[in-house]
């Protein structure tokens, strides 16, 4: 670890040192980031954190005598660096920095920095054009919030540390720890100053920077990628390493395209954005972020370092459970109504449109991706070392009749008829219908055309399950997600809701899908002593009636919302009255039934709502 311990150690110590003074000359030189519509930021920041980064970062090299050793590598990010901070000063167009880059992959390229994910020499150097011009990119639209591209680029950086450090002194590799250690410490000590709440911004010249190393460091020459035993690793390592910036990326690029703006126009849309707008506090929105690609971090070195059975099913999971908080932050409002229908949809192609209403391809697609991953792991359970690699045939040759017969099963039973944002306990029966009847039929199936020899009935025991799980946890999940997040958010109007019957879980269905509708879910009370110290939806019953008191008079309740259907008198003007002093707004759920006029007859029509008195102090 000593290749990295000191430099980091230095380069920490003098970030912290010039920071400052490039903030302040920042200041002295009107290089400051206005607030605009498109940014988040409310007051003017200064823009030279990059340049004390990369200033840090050369003194670094220096000292430690690394800049012969990685020439290419500098020169290339160099010259990066100097385009960014071109763009904090004078505003380059979008078209300019995406030649430059691409000329910079072609540099790297002809210096055998490749991928090397396939074998076919073009196409992977096509890859590694879209690998480095979009890592680079990445990273400069992850610069969107305090302290989240800063602290994605340690944790990334980090990982990218670890899978270097075996190298001997002398190598490539060595030199690439050194190198990789000053940049971390270098932007470990601008954290400090860009934690939120930010005093200054790494700006275009720190971010485009941190992404053409990052690009760069993944890269490796063809005796590099024979040297290593697990070919997983060549590819599912660096993909995983830097999962979250390849998802915002995607995500802010696809509902751009989407809504018919252009990409590289800017705008409150990415991932980080759409967390404060589900509730999350900025800095919850940021360590959420950091915590998930500490995740995919730690993968990317179990994948790499470890035998791919176990870790490679871990990592295809998490990849699947990142696809679907993806989809799911998509669906998150960040744009203005009027500002959405004045977007011209001319734009938008007929193929992109129609996409747009075809969600069940996505299912189906999810779907052949968990059958093939629990298949493999019930094989993998039921068959353990050397036992595996004389089954792995029976699998192979069996998976093609598994998936027709699941998926036909799956269409037979309905199961794409349902919705995922209210998935419950029905849906759930009719997953179990469909994996039953689909291992049914495989069985059957693999009888009929394979003989069933040498085939386990415990493997198809356990690939049901297995199924079971992850399907209806993947349905699940958009529920899960936004629960998860609905009980995270701090900004919201905090709710206690009198009554813990049949009205108070219908009042915490309709609080939690009101869209974020800015209520955060305390708890119950109620007078039934048999309730207390009972969850009900998860949520705590906190007392009776002399608890609810004392929580209004504590100032920690801002709505209370009464949920029973009989309430008397007298109490319901003690609740207006102690709500009123306290300036806390009283709703009472009304349910009921009325009629409308269809023709000549009456049809009955459903009220549920929540009648609201507010009381100001």
């Amino acid at each position: 670890m000593t290749a990295a311990t000191w430099p980091f150690l230095f380069a920490f110590a003098v970030s912290l040192l010039l920071v400052p003074v490039a903030r302040m000359l920042a200041v002295r030189f009107g290089a400051v980031a206005e607030p605009r519509e498109d940014r988040w930021h409310k007051k003017p920041i200064a823009l030279f954190g990059g340049v004390a980064i990369g200033l840090t970062l050369i003194a670094g090299l220096l000292v430690f005598r690394v800049v012969h050793e990685v020439s290419v590598l500098l020169a290339c990010c160099g010259l990066m660096f100097a385009v960014g901070l071109a763009d904090d000063l004078v505003s380059l167009k979008p078209s300019t920095k995406l030649v430059i880059e691409i000329a910079l992959a072609s540099v790297l390229i002809f210096s055998r920095y490749r991928l090397n994910w396939t074998s076919s020499l073009t196409l992977d150097m096509m890859l590694t054009y879209v690998w480095v011009v979009g890592m680079t990119n990445a990273f400069n639209l992850l610069d969107n919030m305090d302290g989240l591209c800063a602290g994605i680029a340690l944790i990334v950086g980090g990982a990218l540390l670890v899978s270097l450090m075996p190298a001997q002194f002398g190598t490539a590799a060595f030199f690439q720890a050194r190198y990789l250690a000053l940049l971390l410490g270098a932007t470990a000590g601008f954290l400090v100053y860009n934690y939120h709440p930010a005093s200054i911004f790494m700006g275009d010249s720190g971010s485009l920077l941190l992404g053409l190393s990052f690009a760069t460091l993944t890269l490796s020459d063809s005796q590099a990628v024979s040297a290593k035993s697990n070919p997983l690793s060549i590819v599912a390592a660096p993909l995983l390493v830097l999962l979250i910036p390849i998802l915002d990326t995607t995500l802010v690029t696809a509902s751009r395209v989407l809504s018919g703006r252009a990409p590289s126009e800017g705008g409150r849309d990415h991932s980080s954005h759409r967390l404060v707008a589900i509730g999350l506090s900025e800095r919850a929105a940021v360590a959420l972020l950091w915590l998930l690609a500490a995740i995919g971090g730690g993968l990317g070195l179990a994948v790499d370092f470890f035998h791919p059975s176990w870790s490679g099913l871990v990592a295809a999971l998490f990849f699947v459970a990142m696809v679907i908080f993806g989809v799911y932050l998509s669906r998150v409002h960040v744009y203005e109504e009027a500002e959405v229908e004045a977007l011209d949809r001319s734009k938008l192609t007929p193929l992109v449109a129609d996409f747009v209403y075809k969600r069940r391809i996505a299912e189906v697609v999810l779907d052949l991706f968990l059958i093939t991953i629990a298949y493999y792991a019930a094989y993998r359970l039921r068959f353990e070392g050397k036992d595996f690699s004389q089954n792995f045939t029976s699998f192979y040759r069996s998976l093609p009749i598994l998936l027709a017969s699941q998926m036909l099963a799956f269409f037979a039973v309905g199961i794409y008829q349902g919705v995922w944002r209210y998935f419950g306990l029905m849906d759930t029966i009719v997953v179990a219908k469909g994996v039953v009847l689909g291992t049914a039929v495989s069985l059957l199936g693999i009888l009929f055309v394979l003989r069933f020899d040498g085939y386990s009935r415990t493997v198809f025991g356990i690939y049901a399950v297995l199924l079971a799980i992850v399907l209806a946890a993947s349905r699940a999940s958009f529920r899960l997600i936004g629960e998860f997040l609905y009980r995270s958010r701090k900004s919201a109007s905090r709710v206690v809701i009198y009554g813990a019957g049949d009205g108070g879980s219908l009042v915490v269905s309709e609080l939690t899908k009101t869209h974020f509708g800015g209520f955060k879910i305390l708890g119950f009370v109620d007078d039934d002593a048999r309730k207390q110290r009972m969850r009900v939806q998860g949520y705590p019953v906190l007392g009776g009636y002399g608890s609810l008191v004392s929580l209004v008079e504590s100032g920690v309740v801002d709505s209370v919302v009464i949920s029973a259907r009989i309430i008397e008198v007298d109490r319901l003007r003690d609740l207006e009255s102690l709500c009123g002093n306290h300036g806390v707004s009283l709703s009472r759920l009304h349910v009921g039934l009325e009629s409308i006029i269809v023709g000549h007859e009456e049809a009955p029509t459903v009220d549920a709502s929540a009648r609201r008195r507010k009381n100001a102090s």
